[in-house]
């Protein structure tokens, strides 16, 4: 018996060790190359297992009925580590799919064993070094992408060699030199994408012409200085050109080859010369041309009215001369029409009336005369009226106030005149009114603010009379207004959003003392009229004050008390309350500019003193202290009687860079305060001088208003507008229980936020970039506008700040961008990746790293690997949508904005869009905004 069991044992040893001896050479290979992996998925971990015989039951392998693995598609399983050479094992292997994972290192060479191979996908990873050479024994393959990696060197000659190669994407990677010349020896080519490179050539090689099956030709982010070749003309089956952001020059020679399948065409920021080739009326598909700023001179060709489906048709920032062809209004398809900043003349055509489905027109800054055609002021569809800045005249008729999308009309810099009609604003979706420098008569219309979208009513420097209407207070998201008229009335007081407001050079007489109710006032002009009385101490006391706003009002005085002392003495052209002669009336203009400009200075040596001293540390505390106290006294006394002298059962959040207290300073006036200790830490003492300086120069509803700010010895306070939403972050997660977010809500959310970033990138000077963008640091007022806040680390990328990296890193964990781990410049960048996570939490409502993810996953890791593996955004939304996505215009829309999150979380920093594409990526997504191919 026991020399039994021995044996039985001894047997069941042999089995096990023929078992896992048995292994197929391609497991074996495999397994190989999992060693090389330094982070493999479960899906992987659970199923290759060595004790199988053949591969062809793990995870991402599939094989023929040889047991031969034939396809390996491991795309979107999150792998880091490198490509080993055993996959040049793999001899019967026909499909090579690794997008969306963490490859590195070099392309093996090995790969060229692998001759079976009709598919070969490794995009999206960081693969260096330049594309083997070995490809060309890859005579089988179709499908080739390469893009979004770090490949370098030059396009191998090699790759023209494969006779079957369909498709060549090698988009988003450093490669550099010619295109092969030899390019159009691949006579089965379709698709050509390799923008976003370094290409440089004299020439994109004639040979091109050869391709004859090429249907998609991406040459655009690259360095091409050459001209365009005539062999494009024999492209016949063509689709879509694009050589924009290129350095190409000379004449465009297309349009005279057979072009009737080209379906979208981009030349825009080229340097060519010479005029639009009236060739492109051939191309009779062609739904979409651009040509920003590429150039072109001469006359617009009036065979672009062969274009029956042309949708969009962008010409802007050229030297195009002549008038604007009527045959465009043939084109009944167009959507855009954007020509401004060219020299164009004459009159606008009637003909333009045709276009019934015109959203957006767009021809300022140029020389146009005459009126605007009434049978453009019919086009329904309307929504962007863009004219300034010509020397257009005429009335405008009635017929405008029935354009029921229409949200912009901007007309200021031109001779229109007449009265402005008094049912414009029941328009209900307007937002920007700008009638600014016309001869326009009569009363402002009584129900401009009927609609509730208007955020800038600007009517300036017009012949107008009469009064402000009474129901201004019905403008409630107003941010910019000038050259309103009569008295001010009391309901301007309610205007919550509004941040300029100019009645500078009017008859304007009475009390000012209603604008201190107005709550986000930035900037105030009410020089030159005959108000009076005291200056509101809220105006004064702003850190927005400029003396210049009230010159010109002998009625107007200055309550000279001890906290307000200095300010007196830099507006001595105002004259003190108390102070009864009248001598200050005669001051001539001279004199009253030399005061100002001496306030002026005597102003901005304040506010540098102000910051130096508390950059360098050179004042005593006794000098921070009596600097604090000559600030807003008598507010600070409320704010800390509203807040039991900032008690922490009034505390509504905490961060890295202070505590926020709630403030109900009376009912019409609630406050979020801000409190930093800078007792023994100076960095928060200088977070709050940043925070100052970079809240005083910028102004935009989607970022927060400073309100007021204090500083003390060993602390400072930052008074904000109190928030009754809180913070995104608590929207999304903390609030039990979770409070209804409808798709509209989030989409609005993220659109405002987008606005707001694009303003601190490319509309700040110098720009600013924030640093830390999260939900935590997005407030939502009570109509859900998200404010983006916390300025405490933003950066101004001015050009000494931009050339030194930070040894420090910024930002909080999971929304810092890859290429910031360790060290970072703070580009923009920085801040678009942060917002597509926010993007990501919006759609999914899970949080940036979330108990049902896999260990070692975030948000975007997740959602990379849930969309690489379904497709199924119903995997990835939150799912109280559920019901939302049912309708089909909905569920696109949630599709379009995950593709936004997933461009802004592109690991190479250079291949995310910035925030002003976001914007225009986010609105393609909108059905309700126009129609535009991202």
């Amino acid at each position: 018996m026991r020399h039994l069991s021995v044996l039985l044992l001894l047997l069941s040893f042999s089995s096990f060790f023929y078992s896992a001896s048995a292994l197929s050479s391609d497991g074996v290979a495999l397994l190989s190359l999992r060693r090389r992996w330094t982070s493999v998925p479960p899906p992987i971990n659970s199923t290759w297992n060595a004790s199988h015989s053949t591969p062809c039951s793990w995870g991402g392998i599939q094989c023929d009925h040889a047991h031969n693995v034939i396809s390996l598609n491991l795309s979107d399983y999150g792998i880091v580590g490198q490509l080993g050479p055993e996959i040049g094992h793999l001899t019967h292997l026909q499909k090579l799919a690794l997008l969306n994972n963490g490859f590195s290192g070099k392309i093996p060479p090995q790969l060229g064993n692998c001759t079976h191979l009709e598919h070969l996908d490794l995009s999206s990873n960081y693969f260096s070094g330049q594309i083997p050479d070995c490809f060309k024994n890859l005579l089988n393959l179709e499908y080739l992408s390469l893009s979004i990696n770090e490949l370098t060197g030059q396009i191998p000659e090699s790759l023209t060699q494969i006779p079957q190669l369909q498709l060549v994407e090698l988009s988003y990677n450093s490669l550099s030199g010619p295109i092969p010349s030899s390019i159009g020896n691949m006579s089965e080519l379709s698709l050509l994408y390799l923008q976003g490179n370094h290409l440089l050539s004299g020439e994109i090689p004639s040979s091109i012409g050869n391709c004859s099956k090429l249907k998609e030709l991406f040459l655009n982010q690259n360095q091409f200085e050459g001209v365009l070749p005539h062999t494009l003309n024999n492209l016949h089956d063509i689709v879509y050109l694009d050589f924009a952001d290129n350095a190409l020059r000379g004449t465009v020679p297309l349009g005279s080859g057979s072009c009737e399948n080209l379906f979208m065409l981009d030349l825009s920021n080229n340097v060519f010369s010479g005029g639009i080739p009236s060739g492109l009326g051939n191309c009779s598909g062609l739904t979409e041309f651009a040509a920003v700023n590429s150039g072109f001179s001469g006359s617009i060709p009036s065979s672009i009215g062969l274009l029956r489906s042309l949708s969009i048709l962008r010409l802007p920032e050229n030297h195009l001369s002549g008038k604007i062809p009527p045959e465009i209004g043939n084109c009944k398809s167009l959507t855009e029409l954007t020509l401004y900043s060219n020299q164009l003349e004459g009159e606008i055509p009637s003909e333009l009336g045709k276009l019934s489905e015109l959203q957006d027109l767009e021809l300022y800054s140029n020389h146009l005369t005459g009126e605007i055609p009434l049978s453009v002021w019919k086009i329904q569809s309307l929504e962007y009226i863009l004219v300034y800045n010509n020397s257009l005249s005429g009335e405008l008729p009635l017929e405008m106030t029935e354009l029921k999308y229409l949200k912009n009309i901007t007309l200021f810099n031109n001779h229109f005149s007449g009265v402005i009609p008094q049912t414009l604003g029941i328009n209900s979706s307007l937002v920007v009114l700008d009638f600014t420098n016309n001869k326009f008569t009569g009363i402002i219309p009584p129900n401009l603010c009927h609609g509730k979208q208007l955020r800038i009513l600007n009517l300036g420097l017009n012949q107008l009379r009469g009064s402000i209407p009474s129901n201004v207070g019905r403008c409630t998201t107003l941010t910019s207004a000038n050259g309103l008229i009569g008295e001010i009335p009391s309901g301007i007081g309610t205007l919550m959003n509004l941040l300029s407001l100019d009645l500078s050079r009017n008859n304007l007489n009475g009390s000012i003392q209603v604008l201190s109710q107005i709550p986000f006032l930035l900037e105030i002009n009410v020089s030159y009229n005959s108000f009076q009385g005291p200056i509101p101490k809220k105006l004064i006391e702003s850190p927005y004050y400029s003396s210049t706003a009230f010159l010109g009002n002998p009625g107007l005085c200055i309550s000279c008390s001890s906290s307000n002392g200095s300010i007196c003495k830099a507006s001595s052209y105002v004259k003190p309350c108390d102070e009864k002669s009248t001598h200050q009336k005669g001051l001539s203009k001279v004199k009253i500019a030399m005061i100002a400009l001496g306030s002026s200075i005597f102003v901005v040596f304040l506010l540098l003193g102000l910051v130096y001293m508390f950059v360098s540390g050179g004042k005593s505390k006794q000098e921070v202290e009596i600097s604090a106290k000559e600030g807003t006294t008598s507010l600070l006394n409320k704010v800390m009687e509203a807040t039991a002298n900032l008690s922490d059962r009034f505390i509504i959040g905490r961060g890295a860079h202070g505590v926020v207290y709630k403030a109900p300073v009376d009912p019409a006036q609630v406050f979020a305060v801000k409190k930093l200790a800078f007792a023994g830490n100076k960095g928060k003492n200088l977070s709050m001088v940043r925070e100052i300086q970079t809240l005083g120069k910028i102004r935009h509803r989607n970022l927060v208003k400073l309100e007021d700010f204090w500083l003390r010895k060993d602390f400072g306070l930052i008074l904000y507008t109190y928030m009754p939403n809180g913070s995104l972050h608590d929207v999304l997660h903390e609030k039990n229980p979770p409070p209804s977010l409808e798709w509209n809500v989030r989409y609005n959310i993220a659109i405002g936020i987008a606005h707001g970033l694009a303003y601190l990138h490319f509309d700040c000077d110098p720009p600013i970039v924030h640093r830390d963008i999260k939900p935590k640091n997005i407030l939502l007022d009570a109509d859900m506008e998200p404010h983006i806040a916390d300025f405490g680390i933003a950066k101004l990328l001015d050009q000494s700040s931009a050339s030194a990296p930070s040894i420090s890193v910024p930002g909080t964990i999971g929304y810092i961008a890859p290429e910031n781990a360790y060290t970072t410049a703070n580009n923009r960048e920085s801040d678009v990746y942060s917002y597509g996570v926010v993007l990501l939490e919006l759609i999914s409502r899970k949080k940036v790293v979330d108990p049902t993810f896999m260990e070692g996953m975030d948000i975007v890791s997740w959602v990379r690997t849930m969309w690489g593996q379904t497709e199924d955004i119903g995997k990835i939304v939150d799912s109280s949508l559920a019901n939302e996505l049912l309708d089909s215009t909905v569920l696109e829309q949630v599709n379009k904005v995950l593709q936004v999150a997933l461009r802004s979380t592109e690991k190479d920093p250079h291949k995310r869009p910035t925030m002003r594409q976001v914007i225009r990526q986010l609105e393609d997504a909108n059905p309700r905004t126009r129609s535009r191919k991202s």
